[in-house]
């Protein structure tokens, strides 16, 4: 690798997101040796998917429809990491990103369980989500995912995989900024509006349970969550992990990559605007608004978001929180994902009353209303 200070940052900061999210570890080593500059990330990233892709196709050729499943989910969460901070090239990084969302799509149906692309109505048009279901479970509590800054529903598949084994339905879905939303709308602090939504079309759904809602947010997503849950009555139980409780106040330390995906997707025009927008991004109002219980996150290691910005957080929440510090974790704990998504979706099981469908004995067959 060429000693890219904009490769080797992405490398310090994500290697364990890319390998905790889905990416395969022989992919991401043959990346490692071969880039070679910054400007190349997105293609070579997009080449590795392709090959995923090709096998998709094979194998959906054959009949082999789970394996298709499979593989076109590899090559949509490469894809995904092809564009996911590529900001400065956008033919390239939207091309990268169709191709991400149409090889999620084309996987959703062989997956086990299997997913649903739904639309959900938002200020006179669309946010665009993954909603999926636990086999044999009618009307199971749904977690709500909250993507961060660079995170899209595309990369979702192994953070979902936990509460789906425990008979919750998730949907993950592209807010303001984000993913499919991000080229026409800007990142905005009060994200209770899209969570507004989002629970408003739940509640059409005669097939999940709507008065038993949870959020989960990842990154700047863990600010987004909790800040909805201070303003959304709606909700039961809040994930956040690695959040920030003032954006503003970590922008210095935030990695350059960061900086500039926040200033393009913020609309701002240079980083002195994008700075003075991102101090707007803060829980020092909301958090003693939000009364749900809290499961927070953070690990002693990250660079990317202090650690200390949640224990702000649950110092100031007034609802019943837990805190999991893990001390040689990185940003979202993703170099030691053991140490948390097994705990947190327990714990989101437990607040959400699923729990005693996961405990069960006589396993899914046949599970009702409960």
């Amino acid at each position: 690798m060429a000693d890219d200070p904009r490769i080797a940052a992405a490398m310090r900061h994500w290697a364990g997101r890319f390998v905790a999210n889905g990416v395969p570890y022989g992919d991401l080593e043959a990346l490692g040796a071969a880039l070679t500059s910054w400007d190349g990330w997105c293609a070579a990233w997009s080449a590795r998917a392709a090959a995923h892709e090709a096998l998709g196709e094979a194998a959906l050729a054959e009949g082999r429809r789970l394996s298709a499943g499979e593989h076109f989910t590899d090559a949509a969460v490469c894809y995904h990491f092809g564009k996911f901070l590529f900001v400065h090239d956008p033919a390239q990084m939207r091309a990268a990103h169709g191709k991400a969302v149409e090889c999620r799509c084309r996987a959703l149906p062989y997956l086990r369980p299997a997913g649903e692309r739904v639309a959900i109505p938002y200020a006179g048009g669309a946010l665009y989500g993954i909603l999926r279901k636990p086999d044999g479970v009618a009307r199971p509590p749904v977690v709500v995912m909250i993507m961060g800054l660079d995170s899209t529903k595309e990369e979702m598949t192994t953070n979902e995989a936990p509460f789906l084994a425990r008979f919750m339905a998730t949907l993950a879905f592209d807010g303001p900024g984000q993913g499919e939303a991000e080229y026409d709308q800007p990142i905005r602090a009060d994200y209770e509006a899209p969570v507004k939504a989002v629970i408003d079309f739940l509640e059409t759904r005669a097939d999940v349970d709507a008065t038993r809602i949870g959020l989960w947010g990842v990154s700047l997503g863990g600010y987004y969550a909790p800040r909805a849950a201070a303003f959304e009555t709606r909700v039961r139980a809040c994930v956040a992990l690695s959040g920030p409780f003032d954006w503003g106040a970590c922008w210095d330390g935030l990695p350059a990559l960061t900086r500039e995906a926040f200033r393009v997707r913020a609309k701002c025009r240079d980083e002195a605007e994008a700075r003075r927008f991102a101090a707007g991004l803060t829980l020092a109002d909301a958090a003693p608004r939000i009364t749900c219980p809290l499961f927070l996150v953070a690990g002693k290691k990250d660079g990317v978001v202090p650690w200390t910005e949640a224990e702000r957080l649950a110092k100031a929440a007034k609802g019943e929180t837990e805190l999991l510090v893990v001390e040689d974790g990185g940003h979202v704990v993703n170099n030691r994902p053991w140490r948390y998504r097994t705990q947190a979706a327990d714990w989101m099981a437990r607040t959400l009353g699923a729990e005693s469908l996961h405990n069960s004995p006589r396993g899914l067959v046949g599970v009702g209303d409960g």
